[in-house]
């Protein structure tokens, strides 16, 4: 086979799931890995498409673009240490993971010396945003390394963008999720003190939509909150895994954080 032709696609979860399928919808041929094979069944029976591996090691013999949508720091080292041998020269590795800034430099300079390259890549839009296919990208990495991926980043975003060098995808991340942590804080009080209040607050988003408080999280958010449906978007425990990297972040770089940390609290 080929490697130049393949996409190797690591992590088929609430995320890399959907973000896999418009790729194949898209024609390309993927080697799937996941540590649930349970995952991959039904991804490769929702999709009818793909090539079951046995292991990251395996796909990494037969591709040359490699996709990381795992769950954090550890994962992704895990996965880097794990394919080192296997990788064929020139391979680029997309990494969505959202993890700290300070391991796409390390696992850039791993790669390196396999003549491959490594692009911290973390996504924003959330679960429908990957079922839409209209996922934000942030990435961090060599120009040239990232115009040549650009097209496939489109498969399943709206905008991708490169930020900056290894690590800045990441820190581009953080900010984000410095401002989402907050702003669905501020609307779940909101919404409490609407129901408490004594008001419609279907009346109340309605009115307030249209106004200065609009957001993504207030159209998406406010009716599964008052409903108490907490099934869907974004894992809670995620979130507080991502705001320990950024408040670890902000200490070494000397940011004022104090209300992201007050709301990392009430998480």
């Amino acid at each position: 086979m080929e490697p130049m032709n393949k996409i190797g696609f690591i992590g088929l979860g609430t995320m890399g799931g959907p973000m896999a399928g418009h790729l194949v919808k898209k024609g390309y041929e993927l080697f799937v890995f996941n540590r649930s094979e349970e995952k991959t069944e039904k991804w490769i029976s929702k999709y009818m498409a793909g090539n079951i591996c046995s292991s990251v090691k395996e796909l990494a013999t037969y591709c040359k673009i490699i996709i990381l949508c795992v769950g954090n720091d550890e994962d992704v080292r895990w996965i880097i240490n794990e394919i080192f041998d296997s990788l064929n020269p020139g391979t680029i590795i997309i990494d969505h993971t959202t993890t700290s800034a300070q391991l796409s430099r390390e696992m850039l300079g791993k790669v390196n010396k396999k003549d491959s390259f490594f692009l911290d890549a973390p996504v924003s839009g959330g679960a429908i945003g990957a079922q839409k296919g209209n996922l934000s990208v942030m990435v961090g990495g060599e120009k040239e390394i990232f115009l040549s991926i650009k097209k496939i980043l489109e498969t399943y975003s709206k905008c991708s963008k490169l930020m900056g060098p290894n690590g800045y995808g990441q820190l581009t991340k953080m900010v984000n999720q410095i401002c989402i942590a907050g702003l669905i804080q501020a609307l779940a009080e909101g919404l409490n003190f609407s129901e408490k209040a004594g008001l419609n607050s279907s009346d109340v988003i309605e009115v307030i939509s249209q106004g200065a408080a609009k957001s993504w999280q207030m159209e998406n958010r406010w009716k599964t909150m008052l409903e108490n449906e907490y099934e869907d978007g974004f894992a809670g425990d995620l979130m507080r895994k991502d705001l320990e990297i950024v408040k670890k972040q902000a200490e070494f770089i000397g940011a004022n954080i104090e209300v992201t940390k007050l709301v990392d609290d009430f998480y």
